[in-house]
């Protein structure tokens, strides 16, 4: 059985889309409400909170397989402030890189490192970012590539995400997992140019990787949702009609298209500042009807939560998304534990990494690479 290390584990969505054929030896997240949430789906075994700056390499067990971390995005998301890996918060990569060499220089690297981020990375800083992590694993001998992976892939949710996956230099890859060029799939335009602006000595350590295609997605975003969930409720007429007076002609057309259909039709929703003819900042409803939600975001910051809107020719209903009805969004099985607060529910699921995304990374590059180690490795003892 792979083991790993789960860093900024969140509610441990990563260790949900390893699955149960992974072993857990550590876990660390600073967040204490997260914490509570992570000990209530996983225990508290492997689980230490506090700052990851203020971890010690004694504290990390024996030699992972795999070291995953999402670390912090709001420093590198294109709605954050722009400071980067120099922000507080993003820049939480740096003292976790610093456990990375540390263990190395104790003979104890993880076979396998995978780092998740938005796609800003790529351009934060104009590539310097991105270039500076990917000249951390290269100085550290690790080979690595990139995947952008829209989790629409899998769930109905907008939700793409840059995955850095790492391998050791002694870690033996089979060759139908690289290819000799980038994927239209998987290796976007704005991944590939990041790629292109890598110093040589780093561009020498790449990997273009070959992920299997997925499975069509056979989900819709009106499978997920409930007709009468927990946690909120059903806006009144008045709330919904002044709902929809916040929409422009664009986006009420396209209530009325779907009203015109006659059949049940569920779109999602997200409240956004823009201007008006007349140059004044007006907040705006903007909805969508193409069966797939609008990328999750924490509600901190000034984001706002997702609604929905349900039209069934001329009934319109709205409300807030549940947080059961994100957990899904995200792949989370309806036996996970959420928090009752509404708040801190929507922040664990928006703050995570979607579980579908994760299996199908393990399954078809982690675990074929580390099949063939643990085999060896048993045999030996």
């Amino acid at each position: 059985m792979p083991e790993f290390y789960e860093f900024f584990a969140g509610g441990g969505m990563a260790r949900a889309g390893l699955g149960s054929g992974w072993h857990c030896k550590f876990a660390n997240d600073f967040d204490f409400k997260k914490s509570e949430i992570y000990k209530l789906n996983w225990g508290a075994d492997a689980l230490k909170v506090g700052d990851v700056s203020k971890l010690e390499i004694d504290g990390l067990p024996g030699i992972a397989d795999l070291a995953w971390a999402s670390f912090p995005c709001q420093d590198l998301s294109l709605a954050g402030g722009g400071a980067g890996l120099r922000g507080d918060r993003s820049g939480t990569f740096w003292p976790f890189w610093q456990l990375m060499k540390e263990l190395r220089a104790d003979g104890r690297a993880p076979r396998a490192i995978v780092l998740e981020n938005v796609c800003g990375t790529l351009t934060s800083h104009d590539g310097k970012d991105f270039a500076a992590i990917a000249t951390a694993l290269a100085k550290e001998n690790y080979r690595f590539g990139a995947l952008v992976i829209d989790a629409a892939l899998f769930v109905p949710h907008s939700r793409p995400r840059l995955f850095v996956i790492g391998l050791r230099e002694d870690v033996e890859i089979p060759i139908e997992l690289t290819s000799p060029l980038p994927s239209f799939l998987w290796h976007t335009r704005s991944l590939c140019a990041a790629q292109q602006k890598l110093p040589k000595e780093v561009r020498d350590n790449w990997i273009w990787w070959n992920l299997t295609t997925p499975s069509k997605r056979t989900s819709v975003f009106a499978d997920l949702i409930e007709e009468t969930p927990t946690g909120v409720t059903w806006h009144s007429d008045d709330e919904t009609e002044r709902l929809l007076a916040m929409m422009s002609d664009i986006n009420m057309d396209k209530v009325e298209a779907a009203q015109k259909t006659g059949k049940l039709m569920i779109g999602a929703i997200y409240k956004r500042t823009r201007f008006d003819d007349d140059d004044e900042k007006v907040q705006r409803a903007e909805i969508r009807f193409d069966d797939i939600a609008g990328c999750l975001r924490t509600p901190a910051g000034g984001s706002s939560r997702q609604l929905i809107l349900v039209v069934h020719g001329k009934k319109v209903r709205s409300r807030l998304i549940s947080t059961r009805e994100t957990a899904r969004l995200m792949g989370l099985p309806d036996s996970y534990k959420l928090p009752s607060n509404y708040n801190e529910a929507y922040h664990l699921t928006g703050d995570g990494v979607v579980v579908p995304v994760v299996r199908h990374i393990a399954s078809h590059i982690l675990e074929p690479i580390l099949e063939g180690i643990l085999v060896g490795v048993r045999a030996a003892a």
